[in-house]
């Protein structure tokens, strides 16, 4: 089966990911520093975390999906010696990412061979199952139609045994942190967005709203059994910042069967500052 031309015809994108494609459209050029900006200075700390918990090792083959300017795939092979493949639905994004990866001097010199970037859809990837020893996505479940579905594609193309990490923003539990979140989403983040350009300023006003109403929809301990459902065991959470950003990881399983659940798997939650 030619799973890329299968890809290629999926169809038109849905509401939600025209939403998503028309909201970065004009932000690559500034991404890396305003989205540092509008999570407080925690994305990039948020980002070595997500790479410390996939651990990827020597030689592994890591699928980075949503992988935007390529800020996760860079983490990855500075890390240890291994391949990445990136990829998103944004072609301005992976535009961005190229031009990281292809500059002739600087810390990122020749990273261009150990790392290749693809225009796609996290929800039908272009690989074959068992493509991958590792896999990790950012920011990306907010902008699917089916969360659980798209859970079980990522799980497809990883090998049994494999690693998958992600990072999503979150929504903090205790009453004084949740409070503080909603006022800084609700008027911090739509005036640091205006401050930057028109563009940021309606991210500044989506992203509270998103957050909030998909963690409505998909409370975190269902999002653990979505892993799960996909194959995925001892998954484990990790709250940063107060619960600003989540932090999850698992490996798949290695014995799975077809549309067999995997309700035995762990899950460990943690919290930190």
């Amino acid at each position: 089966m030619d799973l890329r031309a299968e890809n290629a015809q999926a169809g038109a994108p849905t509401a939600r990911k025209r939403e998503a494609l028309e909201l970065f459209a004009g932000l690559p050029r500034r991404y890396d520093l305003l989205s540092a900006a509008l999570s407080f200075g925690q994305d990039p700390r948020w980002r070595r975390a997500l790479v410390d918990a996939l651990a990827p090792e020597p030689g592994d083959r890591v699928l980075d999906v949503a992988t935007g300017t390529g800020l996760v795939a860079r983490e990855l092979i500075e890390r240890c010696d291994c391949s990445v493949v990136g990829i998103d639905q944004s072609e301005a994004m992976l535009a961005r990412a190229r031009a990281r990866f292809g500059e002739p001097s600087g810390a990122q010199a020749g990273d261009g061979a150990r790392v290749e970037l693809l225009q796609g859809e996290a929800e039908a990837l272009p690989f074959a199952s068992g493509s991958f020893d590792a896999l990790t996505f950012t920011y990306l479940l907010r902008y699917v139609d089916d969360p659980p579905a798209t859970l079980a594609e990522l799980a497809r193309v990883l090998r049994a045994g494999g690693r998958i990490a992600s990072l999503e923003f979150g929504v903090p539990q205790g009453a004084a942190a949740r409070a503080a979140w909603r006022l800084y989403t609700a008027v911090g983040l739509p005036l640091l967005g205006r401050v930057a350009s028109r563009e940021w300023a309606r991210v500044g006003r989506f992203l509270g709203p998103s957050i909030r109403g998909f963690y409505e929809q998909h409370p975190l301990e269902r999002i653990v059994e979505y892993w799960r459902e996909a194959g995925l065991v001892d998954v484990e959470v990790r709250r940063m910042s107060l619960g600003g950003g989540v932090l999850m990881w698992a490996r798949k399983r290695a014995d799975r069967q077809p549309g067999e659940g995997t309700g035995t798997a762990s899950n460990a939650a943690r919290e930190e500052a």
